[in-house]
């Protein structure tokens, strides 16, 4: 069994009836839940108990749900390994000695391992889709707006979305079910319309579909990761699909907007954790700035100390026009990029990462590795667009996810695409 899946393990009933009846649900630890412990993985929470439940975990309990636990994950979700917690890393059950992806680790664990049926995880920037591919389980990242974010602790507002992660597509998207749909608590969401429920698109019916490539997010690619794409891609081909090559010239410069983006949000949602009104007290001696600064240092780890900074440098009065205004410029390319593509084809495909799952402790030191392995996911949420991660098999035994990208708002469709491969 996986060890350190979960940060805390208590159990919370839901209603006695409804659609998750004897349904478990590990729920990732920046999700607040009323009268459990919530730590976003960091000691600057460690302490800390919400005095109320987020929109989803309302309506997991309304829906008869039971709640096993809060799961790890890499420190207000600034990590692609889960190895950023303060709680230390989670270790991949489908693969020993190895990462199982994050920042939404050990939700995706715990869904590999068998210690819950689904999960909640949290995506910003790849947080589902990167654990689920490298713990060989299904994961939905929604488009912006379909889930509420209300009791999400935040770390980049503007791009994070809470999703589900499941063995199979279609129990991800019966999960989506229930979590989905406007939220007068948070003014983001909005009422999609679909004709039906989301898990009745998980019907593997793709013939006739048009499966795009973008070759940006081939080119680069771990070999084994590009074969076993090559085999999915040969399955659909099977099934019915055109697939053929789109480019998306922008997705260069994802990874540096995206980065600029969500640094410079996290600098000022986390400005919150001083130690008076959220987070460890840095002590009552001195002025009120070395109070401050006490308390964020006793109370964060190295990346998120890390991405502050450089998130209040690009904010800061001489920087901002370079960085931060340039970085939404991109983030509008990107969108624009993807309108076009969409164009001419249903759904995107690529792989959901370039590598595979990474060995414990390989990446810690070198944090511009495990950013730029974000570069196949951080696209969609600079667009806001949903996407889905499917197992599409194995290289030298670890596994490999691929990626479904639809319009926005277009669920059903990258639903549909990743449940043909199973």
């Amino acid at each position: 069994m996986s060890e350190n899946i979960f940060i805390t393990r208590e159990t919370v009933d839901g209603a006695d009836d409804g659609p998750l009846a004897d349904t478990t649900v590990a729920v990732k630890d920046n999700i607040s839940t009323e009268g459990v412990r919530t730590t976003c993985g960091s000691e600057m929470l460690a302490d800390y108990v919400p005095p109320y439940d987020a929109t989803v975990v309302s309506r997991l309990k309304d829906a008869g749900a039971t709640i096993v636990g809060k799961t790890n994950m890499d420190e207000f979700g600034m990590g692609t390994t889960t190895e950023t917690s303060a709680f230390g890393a989670t270790e991949n059950p489908v693969a020993p000695g190895h990462v199982p992806g994050g920042s939404s680790g050990g939700s995706a664990a715990a869904v590999a391992a068998g210690e819950a049926d689904v999960a909640l995880g949290s995506d910003t920037g790849g947080s589902i889709r990167c654990p689920a591919a490298f713990c060989g389980v299904a994961g939905i990242k929604p488009t912006y707006g379909v889930v509420s974010r209300y009791g999400l602790v935040a770390y980049a507002n503007s791009l994070e979305q809470i999703g589900p992660l499941a063995p199979t597509v279609e129990e991800a998207a019966a999960l989506l079910d229930v979590i989905a749909g406007p939220d007068p608590k948070d003014a983001t969401t909005r009422d999609p319309e679909r004709d039906a429920p989301y898990a009745d698109a998980a019907d593997g019916d793709v013939d006739g579909m048009t499966v795009g490539v973008p070759t940006e997010l081939v080119d680069g690619a771990d070999d084994g990761v590009l074969e076993t794409f090559e085999d999915a891609l040969d399955d659909l081909r099977a099934q019915g699909v055109d697939v053929v090559d789109v480019s998306l010239e922008s997705v260069e410069y994802a990874v540096q907007a995206y980065y600029v983006i969500a640094m410079s949000e996290a600098s000022s949602n986390l400005a919150r954790f001083d130690g008076v009104r959220y987070g460890k007290s840095g002590g009552y001696d001195g002025n009120w700035n070395e109070v401050f600064g006490e308390a964020r240092e006793e109370g964060f780890g190295a990346e998120v100390k890390r991405r502050v900074l450089l998130g209040t440098y690009a904010l800061s009065a001489g920087y901002h026009d370079k960085y931060y205004k340039q970085a939404q410029n991109a983030r509008a390319w990107v969108k624009q990029d993807f309108d076009e593509a969409f164009a001419e084809v249903d759904v995107l495909a690529s792989p959901t990462m370039p590598v595979p799952p990474m060995e414990l402790g390989e990446s810690l030191s070198d944090p511009l590795t495990m950013y730029l392995a974000d570069a196949n996911t951080v696209p969609v949420n600079l667009a806001d667009l949903p996407a889905v991660s499917v197992p599409a098999g194995e290289t030298d035994g670890l596994p490999v996810g691929m990626q479904f990208v639809a319009p926005a708002f277009d669920e059903a469709t990258a639903i549909r695409a990743a449940s043909a491969l199973e």
